[in-house]
């Protein structure tokens, strides 16, 4: 008996002696936590494959962001937004929509629930952890479907004329799009991918008028990401400047619900394992540095702008540029972005030294302007370039949202001086002068 109760004893002290280890994630640079829950929520139509929510959470002694992707068309709440930061403490929200055609009569307050038990599960499974991020190109799988005309104006793919024929059955490769897939891996210190953030720019609209729910070809990636990966693994589908990018493998429409015809599904299974097989390709091919001090900084800006028609029209656009290891850029962007925003973006970041993303679709408060084109595509008109409901946003405003993420990425990794330069420059001589030794006969 004696022995017994010294056996339990040292157990105890065993137990007390090793509480701290536990403590390691209070210290550490970096925390993350991540979490899923279904959001499907009408019953109005049937259901193909259920929605989901996908929440990550990073925290840092100075920061603390919640990315939310959810499978939804366009999704904003102010008050989900205010939930978060009055009882949970997260300074910034970002809540991405994959942009679904899909995804039927939601319950927003249910999605909203559903949402903050997803973040406080996260939050009570938070781990110490690092970041790594790349791209990758591979053969495009969606077209730019503004196609120009004779008359030098667009109009959209699925209008025929007498060269080329509606929807777009021969898939020709019409551009510009943008053929990379991004990724931005979070895992713990054993190495293991704990999240996955997948960022590509196309419509999510492959079965637009199924008439069933379905998350379409991100739900397909997102699942078979996570089916490579583990129970633990979750990943979050963050679209891109996909405004004006629609798929070439799609699903002819149906006329209305009483429609005899059934939508065919196998269009977002082939179009989700492309994207997934990518993905997972690139997510195992990038690592962390580990010698890089975890680290996340912040700009928030609210930029204003008049309809293009309507100039009484008013849109605040409150857009987000976070800098991750003084590499990894992020911009958000609420709304629908065109693919040229996109593009020409990411060219300016990478000469300036960083990875970019742009978070298309993201909104954490402000007005949601819908689509957003460049100035060409603006003149060239077409769906989202100049007919937009309620009002086209001004011409314009997609350039002016784009220059100042790139204003503020440069300020924020210390580029951008502060006064007047040149600051430390030490002018060398302006002629070197070299020895030349003589040539002996």
């Amino acid at each position: 008996m004696e022995k017994m109760k010294l056996i339990v004893k040292l157990l105890i002290v065993l137990l007390i002696t090793v509480r701290p280890v536990f403590s390691f994630a209070a210290t550490a640079d970096l925390l993350a936590g991540t979490a899923k829950v279904n959001i499907t929520s009408s019953s109005e139509m049937p259901l193909h494959d259920s929605l989901y929510a996908r929440v990550l959470l990073l925290k840092t002694s100075e920061q603390e962001l919640a990315f939310i992707a959810v499978d939804q068309g366009i999704f904003t709440s102010d008050k989900l937004v205010q939930k978060c930061k009055e009882k949970l403490g997260i300074s910034q929200v970002l809540i991405s929509s994959s942009h679904t055609h899909s995804s039927g009569g939601s319950d927003k307050e249910y999605i909203d629930s559903q949402i903050i038990k997803a973040l406080q599960e996260a939050e009570k499974s938070m781990f110490p952890a690092r970041i790594s991020a790349g791209s990758r190109t591979f053969p495009q799988l969606g077209f730019n479907r503004l196609i120009v005309r004779e008359d030098g104006h667009s109009r959209e793919s699925w209008f025929s004329d007498e060269h080329y024929t509606s929807e777009n059955p021969e898939r020709i490769p019409f551009g510009p799009v943008d053929p990379d897939v991004g990724v931005i891996k979070v895992e713990d210190l054993n190495g293991t991918p704990r999240a996955i953030l997948m960022n590509y720019a196309m419509h999510s609209d492959i079965v637009c008028s199924n008439y069933e729910i379905s998350a379409d070809y991100p739900g397909v990636a997102c699942r078979k990401v996570e089916e490579a990966f583990g129970d633990d693994m979750t990943c979050l589908f963050v679209q891109g400047a996909g405004g004006d990018i629609e798929s070439l493998i799609i699903s002819s429409r149906r006329k209305g619900p009483d429609d005899t015809f059934k939508s065919d599904y196998r269009t977002i299974e082939r179009v989700g394992e492309l994207l997934a097989w990518e993905t997972i390709k690139l997510a195992k091919s990038i690592e962390a540095e580990a010698d890089i001090k975890p680290s996340i900084s912040l700009m928030t800006d609210s930029l204003h702008f008049n309809g293009r028609f309507k100039h009484d029209a008013d849109y605040d656009i409150h857009i987000s540029t976070i800098l991750i290891n003084n590499n990894i850029v992020i911009a958000t962007c609420p709304g629908e972005p065109f693919i040229r925003l996109q593009l020409d973006l990411k060219r300016k970041i990478r000469e300036a030294g960083g990875t970019p993303f742009l978070f298309g679709y993201t909104w954490s408060e402000g007005t949601w302007p819908n689509y957003i084109p460049d100035i060409l595509s603006a003149a060239r008109g077409g769906y989202g370039a100049d007919q937009s409901w309620p009002e086209p946003i001004a011409v314009g405003a997609g350039e002016t949202i784009m220059n100042k993420h790139f204003e503020n990425y440069l300020r924020i990794n210390g580029l951008m001086r502060t006064d007047y330069g040149p600051v430390g420059f030490k002018g060398g001589s302006q002629w070197k002068t070299i020895e030349i030794p003589s040539q002996e006969n």
